[in-house]
Parts: C-alpha cells; structure tokens; sequence
C-alpha cells in the first residue's frame, strides 16, 4: 500500500513512523493543520496515504468519515477510505519467542530435557487453578501472568509432542486445529449461507450452545449425551456437566432429565446462599464421616447410568422407519 500510494503525508514529519518510512525511501509530506476537506481534496486525484498522529487522529478519522458519508447522500463522486493500523509487530507475534524459548529450554536445561507429558500434568493442573483463582480475585496483573503460565504448559506440551516417534505433531498442528474447530463449531459466524437460516435479530446465546453441543455430538459419533464426560473433574464440575447435559437429554418418553427435585420444587437460591447450602453440607458430611467429594461423584454416576438407560428405552420405543 505505502509502495503504491501516489502521496504520503501526516501531521507530524518527524515522528517515529514518518522517519521510518523516510529510512526506507519513502517521501512523507508535513501537513501540520490538515482538515478532513484538505484530505478528500488530496484524495481526489491520487492515491493519498495520511499517517495518524500518536493519538490516532480520532476527531479528523470523525470528520473524514462523516464528509464521505454527507458527499455519497448528495450524489457526488465517492472517495474510498481504508483504515489500516499499522505496528511493528503482528498480534501475537512474541508467541514465536516463546516457541524458540520453548525450544532452546528443551535442548539444554537438563530439568526441561527430563519431562514428559505426564510428568508436566500436575503443573497442568496447577497453572489451571491458579489462573481461575486470578480471574475470581479480579488481579489484572496477577491474570496476565497466569495466562502466561498457563501458554507455557500448552507450549511445553507441543514442544514435547515433535518428539514422538510415530504421531509426532507441533504447535503449529494445535493451532491449525482449534481454529479449524471454531470455524466448523460457529456457523452462524462463517458460514456462506449463514444469514438465511437465521432470525433477524440474530441467534441467541442458547441456541449457539446447543448448535455448538450437536455439532460436537456428531463429530465425535457420540451415542449418548453422557459420552465425553472427562472424569477426572471435580465432582461439583462434573456434576455440573452431567446435570447440564441431562436438562437436553429427555427424549419421547417424555422422562425428566436430571432425576431428583424437579426446579419448580428447588429453592430460589442466590449465589451467596447456594454457597452456604454446599459449604454445610460439606461440613455435615464431614462430621458423620462422609467424604462429600466421594459421594457426589457416586451420585453423579447413578445420574449418568439414569440418563444411558433412559437414552437406550427411547431407542427402544422409537417407530421403526417404514423399508
């Protein structure tokens, strides 16, 4: 663009940009007082590249935009305006330092050089925790290096999967992959044909999530709604997420999902309260000799063998589908 403009000006000759550009052989204009009609003047008959000023220029951007909106309702001839914002560096360009970190740390720091995937899982697991513990404290700093902590894992793990003798793969192959992912996930976002399916006011936050949970369903051929449950979670995370899947699991039977009280009959907890309800209970199962942990996780399991089996009699009632 800068290469092919006609013209280069800014407000401010001088400035880092316009240096740098005068560095590479670029001729830069000084048009300390420009207003948007000098601008659209200039940009009349050639190519007019302007550089915004440190502030970024946002009244003269208003103006200019505003007079190109005022001239196209008159009829007159249109002026093209792009806004390009430029920096030395791309978004996300110092994650090619951490990836030749990462490399060099694997190569000759001997404690790196010993690590394995499942080695580094407890470090997983602890990055995880402390960054949750970041955001619930509202410590902007405290998250920036958490977030940090936590990139570090799922670079180490990437690094450590070039390795592998048989499946190896990078964190180029990661990357490619989860945006891959959002792409087939979000079609209400990228789809060509995406505005004809859709009401005028847009999908709501639900309906993305339940497209999201069957579109998932059907890349992994999952049977049932309990399958892809990692259980390893905590239990109230797990019960979280079987009570969650359960709610969309009732089929033609017409069986409620998450067996137990029915909403209608559940207290109308805050957040403050429903707190307190599980904090005493906890305490209650302490003081019998109950592991609260263990029995939710045994309660859970009864609830995902509840939904399997109610899963499996509505496969069972369904109507056959005439040959």
């Amino acid at each position: 663009m800068l290469h092919q403009a006609s013209r280069i000006a800014a407000s401010d000759g001088r400035s880092p940009l316009a240096l740098a550009l005068a560095s590479e052989g670029l001729s830069v204009e000084q048009r300390p007082a420009s207003s948007a009609a000098d601008l659209l003047g200039l940009a009349a008959d050639d190519d007019l590249v302007w550089l915004a000023a440190d502030d970024g220029d946002d009244e003269l951007i208003r103006q200019v935009a505003t007079q190109v909106v005022q001239r196209a309702e008159r009829g007159e001839a249109g002026t093209e305006v792009e806004v390009v914002v430029g920096a030395f560096d791309p978004a996300g360009s110092r994650l090619l330092d951490l990836v030749e970190v990462m490399d060099r740390l694997r190569r000759e720091c001997p404690w790196d050089r010993e690590q394995t995937h499942a080695s580094l899982v407890r470090y997983l697991v602890e990055e995880t925790y402390e960054t949750v513990e970041a955001i619930e404290t509202g410590d902007r700093d405290h998250l920036r290096e958490e977030l940090g902590d936590l990139l570090l894992q799922v670079m180490f793990h990437a690094r450590l999967a070039q390795e592998h003798d048989d499946e190896p793969f990078d964190i180029d192959d990661v990357a490619a992959g989860i945006v891959e992912k959002m792409i087939r996930r979000h079609p209400h976002v990228f789809a060509a044909d995406r505005a004809a399916e859709q009401p005028p006011e847009g999908p709501s936050a639900g309906s993305v999530q339940t497209a999201w949970e069957d579109i998932k369903a059907t890349e992994k051929a999952r049977a049932s709604r309990m399958d892809g449950i990692a259980p390893g979670l905590p239990a109230l995370s797990l019960a979280g997420t079987v009570v969650h899947r359960a709610s969309r699991a009732a089929g033609p039977t017409g069986e409620a999902g998450p067996t137990g009280p029915a909403p209608t009959d559940a207290p109308a907890y805050t957040e403050q309260a429903l707190g307190d309800a599980l904090f005493a209970l906890v305490a209650a199962g302490q003081a019998a000799g109950l592991d609260a942990e263990r029995a939710l996780r045994l309660r859970v399991r009864q609830e995902i063998a509840h939904v399997r089996g109610q899963e499996q009699r509505a496969t069972q009632r369904a109507p056959l589908e005439p040959g």
